[in-house]
């Protein structure tokens, strides 16, 4: 595209080209680009200027501060996401983020972010989360073209990620297994279990189940929802992610209780399987459940049952079913699961460890 310019009474070309900023009255902030050389020569700079705007290496002038910039990314950029990741971005922003109070954006560095870090000292997961939250808000900005790409590759660069490890996963015990099977749980509790326990669903996907998402002729339950808390209410939403839309067959082992659960809902008119006076169980009602049903296991139990969740379910049914390849495969056990095959894979490869005997491996093959 041709420049236009003009010959100044000077002798220099000159043109005016905007610089990808912006005035404080919202309009295009141009400038003057001259040369004495030729009008060649002013083509070649007012190509590099564009160049630089076009790849977003020129920043919009502004003087929102760091915690509103945060504030609206969080409500443009994420207000899709689930309900607890929303909370945790809030929680951040709100907590640890508005401490910097009306620093502007553009002035934050690396010394900020190490501070905020530093707060939180001991508390490797807090860490963890404001490295993440500000590195993404940050991202955000230079994509919005209000932060210089080269000063946040400055700041990541020159800053130590926190170091944090989450807890190793487990599968049950064994007096756990034992107390699943001996507890004198209530109906719509024993249900639940049994559902974690035999179909390895996640909490949310159980407390979506209808009696319409059971084909008890074929033995299956199909999985194409979920619910999540929002201010305490159960939502329903569609599953964590497009894996999470499967079918899964109900084992024998529980199979007779389900399929007994499912028809007294039927004849008492219920469709969830899960509700409280006639709505489906919110955040209050779970807990109240998941209480009773610990309770119950530690009755039947001669060891202290600590820590059990119910993802720990989850975990043992990926783990039970690894035991069974080449039975099955990863493949098929992550569509089970609705998960990836790596993390199946992490799972497997776990278990084929516990099992090596190196010294043995050695001896033979030497």
């Amino acid at each position: 595209m041709a420049v236009k310019y003009k010959r100044g009474k000077d002798g220099y070309f000159q043109a005016r080209v905007w610089d990808g900023t912006y005035t404080a009255a919202g309009k295009k902030h141009y400038v003057c680009v001259r040369s004495k050389k030729s009008s060649r020569d002013l083509e070649q700079k007012v190509a590099e200027l564009n160049r630089k705007r076009e790849q977003r290496e020129g920043v919009i002038k502004s003087n929102i501060t760091f915690v509103d910039y945060a504030r609206m990314w969080r409500k443009l950029y994420k207000d899709q996401r689930a309900a607890n990741t929303r909370a945790m971005y809030d929680n951040i922003i709100e907590t640890h983020f508005a401490t910097l109070g009306d620093i502007r954006l553009q002035e934050i560095d690396r010394i900020h972010l190490q501070t905020l870090i530093n707060k939180q000292a001991g508390h490797n997961r807090t860490q963890q989360q404001i490295y993440m939250v500000f590195k993404q808000v940050i991202k955000s900005a230079v994509a919005d073209q209000l932060f210089p790409a080269a000063v946040a590759d400055n700041i990541f660069n020159n800053i130590e990620r926190p170091a944090y490890s989450a807890r190793e996963k487990r599968a049950l015990t064994p007096y756990e297994k034992k107390a699943v099977f001996e507890a004198d749980f209530r109906p719509q509790d024993k249900a639940y279990v049994y559902l974690i326990y035999g179909c390895g669903l996640r909490r949310e996907e159980a407390m979506a189940l209808t009696i319409f998402d059971f084909n008890l002729k074929d033995r299956t339950v199909t999985i194409s929802k979920a619910h999540e808390y929002t201010k305490g209410a159960a939502t329903q939403k569609e599953p964590k992610t497009e894996r999470g839309y499967r079918t899964i067959p109900i084992p024998d082992r529980v199979f007779g209780t389900l399929k007994h659960y499912i028809d007294f809902l039927k004849a008492s008119g219920e469709t969830y399987l899960f509700t409280f006076r006639g709505k489906p169980f919110d955040k209050n009602a779970y807990e109240r459940m998941w209480r009773r049903i610990l309770k119950a296991m530690q009755a039947v139990s001669d060891r202290e049952i600590v820590g059990l969740t119910a993802h720990i379910f989850r975990h043992n049914y990926c783990t039970e079913l690894c035991y069974q390849i080449p039975m099955i495969s990863i493949k098929h056990i992550a569509y089970l699961l609705g998960d990836t095959e790596q993390m199946v894979l992490n799972v497997y490869n776990h278990i084929v460890m516990e099992k090596e005997d190196a010294a043995l491996a050695v001896n033979a093959a030497l």
